[in-house]
């Protein structure tokens, strides 16, 4: 695979390492790992047009961020020999100085926290089998791109109060990659297809293909009741907003979305199309409820955007612990007979169609409904 950048000749009299070797150990001081001397590196192609802190970001794994703009300020950080500033655009070719920095203890910890995360669930797959050497099952995989099926309960990527999620764990379990970035995002307790990207041109044009609407999405979503089969399309602007409450009391200041007249100021124009796949009669643990399975299919990616439009038509998504029933959510997780239940919300991205980065032909991929998803449906006929 090829490395994001080139070594050039360090700045000092010790001899150049390899860019694909891990870099010497550094010297402690003071409890911290610090780098002893400054390094050229040299942009690769895969690179070209990143902005400098991000692309030093990256160099500077473990380095905190406030650090990495004292240093692009203070000069410290030169790009061919000049200043340059935190949003200057990288080239191929351009050689960029490091010097010598420390990187945070808080940087060492989580690294340690996304390995012992590793090793405690190891390959485990939610499609059945396992799928060597990685923590979740690939549905497809070349030099580009990395296609997942990513399980419910399972955040992409750390923050918001999540210490790590999918893209640093695929890091941690792929120390030879290069450039692993997500491409797209799906909640935390979605599952089904999601993007890495293993090369920036990769990235940049699949992006662009999500923002430009060219790819084909289609998400499985079991609603309460029975969804009219004429209603095909959603088009209710969303407004986000934060709940209010005293600090530190239940749901204070999380993230929410709800439906707001289309001319709101606030609003965002939110198109959402709707098919019926099946109708699915009512479980003993709430007997008054029937269900349908819907196709559902975002012209618009707003946040929460499925989740909130279904329930705003009065049929939100069996299991949707912000938006839905809470009453049949409980009832649901409930064993009935045959030991069936629904500890999550039922929404997955099962197919997705797209063109590859590289050779501009056509990709459809399918995720299969996870177990504990199918398992809530009626048996499918052996000849279906």
């Amino acid at each position: 695979m090829k490395s994001p950048v080139r070594a050039a000749i360090p700045v000092s009299v010790h001899a150049s390492r390899n860019p694909h070797q891990a870099p010497p150990s550094p010297e402690i001081r003071d409890g911290e790992p610090q780098a002893t001397q400054a390094t050229l590196v040299t942009v690769d192609e895969d690179y070209a047009g990143q902005r400098l802190d991000n692309f030093l970001i990256r160099q500077l794994k473990g380095v905190p961020k406030t650090h990495v703009y004292r240093i692009i300020r203070s000069g410290e950080v030169r790009v061919n020999k000049g200043r340059a500033q935190a949003d200057t655009r990288v080239e191929a070719g351009d050689i960029v100085r490091l010097p010598p920095v420390r990187t945070s203890e808080r940087a060492e910890q989580k690294a340690q926290a996304m390995a012992e995360e590793v090793a405690r669930h190891g390959a485990s797959s939610t499609v059945g089998g396992y799928a060597p050497s990685r923590e979740f099952p690939i549905l497809f995989e070349d030099d580009f791109l990395l296609a997942i099926d990513k399980p419910a309960g399972v955040a992409v990527h750390g923050g918001s109060g999540v210490s790590f999620g999918v893209i640093e764990q695929l890091r941690m379990a792929r120390p030879e990659a290069d450039f692993l970035e997500l491409v797209h995002r799906l909640d935390r307790e979605t599952s089904g297809i999601l993007l890495i990207a293993k090369r920036r041109m990769a990235l940049k044009l699949l992006q662009e293909q999500f923002r430009e609407r060219e790819t084909d999405k289609i998400y499985l979503a079991l609603v309460s009741g029975s969804w009219p089969a004429n209603h095909r399309v959603i088009d209710s602007a969303l407004h986000k907003y934060l709940l209010q409450g005293k600090e530190g009391t239940s749901g204070a200041g999380e993230r929410r979305v709800k439906v707001v007249a289309n001319d709101h100021p606030d609003g965002m124009r939110s198109v959402t199309l709707v098919k019926v796949k099946s109708a699915i009669p009512a479980k003993p643990v709430a007997p008054a409820t029937p269900f349908t399975l819907l196709e559902v299919t975002i012209k618009t990616g707003r946040t929460h955007q499925i989740r909130v439009h279904l329930a705003s038509a009065g049929h939100p998504i069996a299991g949707d612990d912000k938006y839905g029933d809470f009453e049949l959510n409980r009832a649901l997780q409930k064993s009935g007979p045959g030991g069936t239940s629904l500890k999550r919300m039922f929404l997955h991205a099962w197919s997705l169609k797209f063109k590859h980065p590289k050779t501009r032909k056509a990709i459809h991929l399918q995720a299969p409904l996870p177990d504990e998803l199918q398992q809530f449906l009626p048996p499918r006929p052996e000849n279906a």
